[in-house]
């Protein structure tokens, strides 16, 4: 590692490489929760002979548990560490990827939604912990591209999730297509259903197991303290102050829309992608594996993206980055939307490359200058993490009703107003 990035993950002559190290795999061990479930929507839909709206639950259990346990995460974390943070997260996202052999053994659909709540309940700790412990890990003044570092690696995992959902999901599923499941026997549809759920189920038991071994890493590694100092709760007056600054209270709301985009584009680009392909004339199942594909390829943009944002972080401004990628976020997604053949598919892959900077970016412009307070700060932003619940629900409500395209007029709005907020603090920091 060369001395600047060195530089950007020590504090005082202290070098915090092992512990960065250490988190910043968490992240991508969220990613990779993230982007396993992306494509789930769809499987479900067709294991379970549902609509797209009720596959969507999924992702409304999913990014639930993030919001319901965001601030009790955060009490937690203030009364304890954010060593304890990380402890409790990764102990949930394990027991919910083992609960998913019940729900297999139940052979029905709400027992995986109460698998991914739980899950969730512990990236949501994750995240809570994680976000602002990579934040204190060096100075202030590196601290937004020191989190952009982290996250670059958040779609890694993704990535190897989105790999997984591929080839160990979505191409070993019955090749019976949705048309041909619904003319099944009672019998036969639950023989096919079984085959399925138990392809679906394999990756995450392993993800469970490989998340015990990263819960002793840490427990047994010493972890920096120095974020740690209060323990005092006082959650009313903290929120209060927190939520009265306009530049954390702005970016909670931005990064709503922002992760009900991101979560809208990477969900449907299957549905997007397939409707595209079986109009080239390609079978339902093989236009399934070719639209994850070009997730992956959405993925690939997307990283290397982050990495040159936060090059160039040196130079240009969060703010004004933030806004200069809304915008040409907003331009691809027209592109999606106006478009009937392949060239929707290729800018929704663009459109993955323009959201590369804007989580890990919102989030440091947020918590700027929060200090103590920026555990609860953390909750709040986590909190957001809601968008992804909701939006994406909406969304298949419009796709459900025939409308794939017009559906993608939501992800524009959310881009809007992210730019809007990069707009506004890049007006603010001008003119202070």
């Amino acid at each position: 590692m060369n001395n600047n990035n060195e530089s950007i993950i020590s504090k005082d002559g202290v070098s915090y490489l092992v512990p960065f190290i250490l988190v910043t795999s968490c992240f991508a061990l969220w990613g990779f929760a993230n982007d396993i479930t992306n494509p789930m929507v769809k499987a479900f839909s067709k294991i379970f002979r549902m609509s797209v709206t009720d596959g969507a639950l999924v992702q409304v259990a999913f990014y639930g548990g993030y919001f319901a346990m965001a601030f009790p995460a955060a009490i937690f974390i203030r009364k304890y560490s954010y060593k304890a943070g990380v402890l409790m997260g990764l102990g949930l996202y394990a027991l919910g990827a083992f609960l998913f052999i019940p729900a297999r053994m139940s052979g029905n659909y709400y027992p995986f939604l109460i698998a991914y709540f739980i899950l969730t309940c512990g990236l949501s700790f994750l995240e809570t912990s994680c976000n602002p412990y990579i934040l204190t890990m060096g100075s202030e003044e590196t601290a937004t591209r020191r989190l952009n570092f982290a996250q670059a690696f958040n779609p890694i995992g993704s990535l190897m999730g989105m790999f997984v959902a591929m080839n160990f999901i979505q191409a070993r599923l019955s090749p019976l297509d949705t048309a041909a499941r619904a003319q099944l026997s009672d019998a036969e549809f639950e023989a096919v259903k079984q085959a399925d759920l138990g392809v679906l189920v394999k990756p995450y038991i392993i993800i469970g197991l490989v998340i015990l071994v990263m819960f002793v890493v840490i427990l047994l590694t010493r972890m920096p303290k120095n974020a740690d100092q209060s323990h005092e709760i006082n959650f009313g007056p903290t929120i209060k102050r927190i939520f009265g600054i306009k530049q954390y209270r702005e970016g909670v709301i931005a990064q709503f829309f922002y992760v009900g985009a991101q979560i809208m584009c990477w969900t449907f680009i299957i549905q997007y992608g397939t409707r595209v392909f079986m109009a080239e004339g390609m079978e339902e199942q093989a236009a399934e594996v070719l639209s994850q594909r070009f997730n992956i390829y959405a993925m690939l943009f997307f990283i290397c993206s982050r990495f040159i944002a936060t090059w160039l972080m040196r130079w240009v401004s969060p703010a004004r980055l933030l806004m200069a990628f809304g915008i040409l976020a907003m331009v691809f997604t027209v592109g999606v939307i106006t478009s009937h053949d392949r060239t929707g598919v290729y800018c929704l892959v663009c459109v993955s490359g323009c959201m590369s900077l804007m989580f890990p970016t919102i989030y440091g412009i947020a918590l700027d200058g929060l200090g103590d307070d920026a555990k609860f700060g953390a909750a709040g932003l986590i909190m957001a993490i809601l968008g992804g619940s909701v939006l994406p629900w909406m969304q298949a409500k419009i796709i459900d009703a025939g409308q794939l395209n017009l559906s993608f007029q939501l992800p524009l709005l959310c881009f809007l107003i992210v730019t809007v907020y990069g707009f506004r603090i890049n007006q603010q920091t001008q003119y202070k």
